[in-house]
């Protein structure tokens, strides 16, 4: 089966619905792909819209939700894009099933996941990633008298100490590993922006009995068969926590594998986009986490810029030009704030796994010149998760650059892979 359409978005957090609406408002045909069950991402993840108004950011949720809903896209929920078969080209599968989408312009706004980065303990059940275990608690799990540690870095922790409070959770100590100086050089920052200083403010009061410990990480998690405690360090001492869960997290990072397959310029660890959201590829527009993680309104400003652009208005797309100036330096500046620190390469010891898929240790990598001889000597990325956990580990254990990516995106069935003749031919051929 292929299907047409003028603009194809993948990705329904609040970047691609923004950017969908307003295409769709300008009198385009649009799909909205995202292999959730529901749009909204992991910010708006579980809101409805009648009980939405309660929860942070909530308010917005209504807002777009309803305008998504007026603006009439088509909809293809728990479908995977699995390759780019051709030129102006898709494949997607869901439950086995695949289908080639043909696109006029492309969107992509699929997100940002948490970086992982290996220590001794780490694959201890009730070890978990701190935006993870936060989505876990919105999925159902009951978080009711769980002692919880958060640890890592960036203000995703302080937004999962909240969300994990209100529910029940007794969260024991948040541990950011950056230096207090950066963090009170990025809070004053913020005074230009009082939306977000004031969102961090809600955060922090929300969990006020929680003690906040800055240039603190983890060293290792033990427990017989699940973790049990946790002991970190400051530099010059460590010390050991009791808790039942462990969330673990070292900011974000963009989820960079469908603009490697297409081809888009990387630069930094992000995408290259113009004042008009185009990356590199023509007709093919990134938005949100992909060029810098910078959070919801960055993502809506720049999802609203890249849609009017692909449906031919363009002066309207440059009147959001200065917002998403401003928007771009609070991504910046919040880079420098939570760069990692030296000391975390040294977490892992030689027998700490780095790739879980393959179960490759941190002896076997230590010897490689890079990415590519790791996968060649060790498979090391080359399993189920096609690195999505461990290429970012060792891009800042080892210095190596990820770069290209190679179908399938996701485990699929052969009957996907093997649709070769089905794929259009490019217009004009």
């Amino acid at each position: 089966m292929t299907a047409r359409f003028d603009v194809v978005v993948v990705g329904a957090g609040p970047g691609g619905m923004a950017a969908a609406t307003v295409a769709a408002e300008a009198g385009c045909r649009v799909c909205l792909i995202d292999d959730n069950a529901a749009p909204g991402g992991q910010i708006w993840r579980g809101l409805r819209p009648e009980s939405a108004a309660k929860y942070p950011h909530g308010k917005g949720f209504i807002r777009w939700a309803a305008r998504f809903e007026r603006a009439g896209c088509e909809v293809w929920q728990c479908w995977q894009v699995i390759d780019h078969p051709a030129p102006g080209v898709l494949r997607v599968e869901r439950g086995g099933e695949s289908r080639n989408v043909e696109f006029g312009r492309l969107i992509l706004a699929t997100g940002a996941r948490e970086r992982f980065l290996p220590f001794p303990g780490w694959t201890l059940p009730g070890v978990m990633g701190a935006g993870g275990l936060q989505a876990l608690v919105k999925s159902g799990m009951d978080p009711h008298g769980k002692r919880v540690v958060l640890a890592g870095s960036g203000p995703l922790l302080l937004a999962v100490s909240a969300a994990l409070t209100s529910a029940g959770a007794r969260v024991v100590s948040i541990y950011e590993q950056a230096p207090l100086g950066r963090l009170v050089g990025f809070g004053l920052s913020l005074l230009a922006q009082p939306g977000k200083l004031a969102e961090g403010a809600r955060y922090r009061l929300k969990a006020l009995r929680t003690p906040y410990c800055s240039s603190s990480w983890v060293v290792r998690a033990e427990g017989r068969g699940r973790v049990e405690s946790v002991t970190l360090t400051d530099g010059r001492k460590p010390w050991s926590v009791d808790c039942d869960w462990l969330g673990c997290g070292f900011h974000l990072v963009p989820n960079l594998e469908l603009p490697r397959l297409l081809g888009c310029r990387i630069a930094e660890g992000y995408v290259e986009v113009d004042r008009l959201q185009q990356s590199s590829v023509a007709g093919v527009s990134c938005v949100g986490e992909l060029t810098g993680i910078g959070g919801l309104e960055k993502a809506l400003v720049e999802g609203q810029i890249a849609g009017w652009a692909a449906a031919g208005r363009e002066a309207r797309a440059l009147r959001l030009a200065p917002q998403r100036q401003g928007l771009e330096r609070f991504a910046q500046q919040l880079d420098r704030a939570f760069q990692l620190r030296p000391e975390l390469r040294l977490l892992a010891d030689a027998e700490t796994v780095v790739c879980r898929c393959e179960d490759v240790r941190q002896s076997e990598l230590e010897g490689c010149a890079g990415w590519r001889e790791a996968k060649v000597h060790t498979r090391c990325g080359m399993g189920a998760c096609q690195a999505r956990i461990c290429g970012a580990a060792t891009e800042f254990l080892f210095g190596w650059e990820i770069s290209g990516a190679r179908p399938p995106m996701f485990p699929a069935a052969v009957s996907t892979l093997a649709v070769g003749a089905d794929a259009p031919e490019p217009a004009g051929q």
